[in-house]
């Protein structure tokens, strides 16, 4: 899978752009601030529908527009897709596959599938728990569309269910009659272990299939560390105790229905949803030690980069690359890091890499080159 034309409307900081590209290594090069992670921003919003540096679609239209639109034309198999997405903040987005609508800007995921590398992944070894679930459904969404509407699904039983324990509570709290939330709250308790359970079975296989891969890459990446040091591994962090061995998708709705009866009075006295998928973690961890808090910036970078690697191996696993960013990676990395990580990833299909400078670019990755300034995108000969 490659991507074989960038086009962009108004988003960021480009009135009109368009880049033609190919298999392979392709490096865009320019000053910060000049553009070049605006360009592999707008193909991963592409392929995950969200972006990778901010939470809300309104910074992603260019000042005094009122709406951008991007277009990515992929190339998978021999097959040509062309992928549109009109972005509307405040309304809903549009989706266009082929120049044919879609009912939904989701039925795109699974067309184009992208694994990027940013200096914002830092948040997956040091951020809160949030960050690596979400690196989780991400990935389960990118290895099966379908798990978009699941993780949707359990968001909007969630959100229900919280209202339905604030307003319990109000009512314990006055003394009121509270048997018409609580009569209701029974069959989102039902919806919560059912969409719950779905999701955490896949969470749970998710990192047993990433852990090799993990391993593996953090022991290239890191690959002069010392003892003890040079190896990583990620292990599912529950909010509840899973029942033993690996359990079914049925086994795990059952028990979590029954914690989630169990934790009944404390949620309605705290009105919120304690038990789930939403309250999970994963602990990370480098030789016997946590990462969060223990790992150097070098080692908990290395990590990131890991995990995305890990995540690149498993999705083309399936036969086919996904295309591969390194946003304003080889910068943080020292000479040797800087040719272990070419070396892993030079046999990728399509490698799309930003950098300040040409000599930050190692020259195994060496290809097409954009110079990007001041909003203009030139091809360097």
């Amino acid at each position: 899978m490659h991507v074989a034309q960038l086009s962009l409307h108004d988003f960021r900081s480009y009135a009109e752009v368009d880049v033609a590209l190919e298999p392979g290594m392709t490096a865009f090069v320019g000053p910060n601030g000049q553009g070049k992670t605006n360009l592999v921003e707008a193909i991963d919003y592409v392929a995950a529908m969200r972006s990778h540096r901010v939470a809300a679609d309104a910074p992603l239209v260019r000042a005094g527009a009122e709406h951008a639109v991007v277009r990515v034309g992929a190339v998978r198999d021999g097959r040509n897709a062309l992928v549109e997405i009109e972005i509307n903040p405040g309304r809903a987005n549009r989706a266009r596959l082929n120049k044919s609508s879609l009912p939904r800007t989701r039925d795109l995921l699974g067309v184009l599938r992208v694994v990027l590398f940013a200096p914002e992944d830092l948040a997956l070894v040091k951020g809160d728990p949030s960050d690596r679930r979400h690196f989780l459904d991400d990935l389960l969404v990118a290895q099966a569309p379908r798990f978009a509407g699941v993780r949707q699904d359990y968001d909007r039983v969630l959100k229900q269910r919280n209202t339905l324990l604030k307003t319990a509570g109000l009512a314990r709290r006055s003394r009121q009659s509270s048997g018409d939330p609580l009569a209701t709250l029974d069959a989102w308790d039902d919806h919560l272990a059912r969409t719950g359970a779905e999701l955490l079975a896949a969470r749970l296989s998710l990192v047993d299939a990433l852990q090799p891969h993990v391993a593996a890459a953090y022991a290239k990446v890191a690959s002069q560390a010392s003892p003890g040091r040079d190896q990583a591994t990620l292990t599912y962090k529950p909010s509840w105790e899973l029942p033993p061995e690996r359990p079914s998708r049925e086994v795990l709705t059952a028990a979590l229905l029954a914690e989630v009866a169990r934790r009944r009075d404390d949620e309605i006295d705290r009105g919120i949803s304690l038990v789930g998928p939403h309250r999970d973690d994963v602990t990370l961890a480098v030789g016997s030690l946590p990462a969060k808090g223990y790992a150097s910036h070098g080692e908990a970078w290395s990590f990131a980069l890991a995990l995305r690697l890990a995540s690149f191996e498993l999705l083309r696993s399936d036969g086919d690359d996904p295309v591969l960013i390194l946003d304003d990676v080889f910068a943080e990395l020292d000479t040797d890091r800087r040719d272990r990580l070419a070396e892993m990833v030079a046999g990728a299909e399509q490698v799309l890499v930003t950098a300040a400078v040409p000599k930050d670019v190692p020259e195994l990755l060496a290809g097409a080159r954009y110079d990007v300034m001041e909003g203009e995108v030139r091809r360097v000969r």
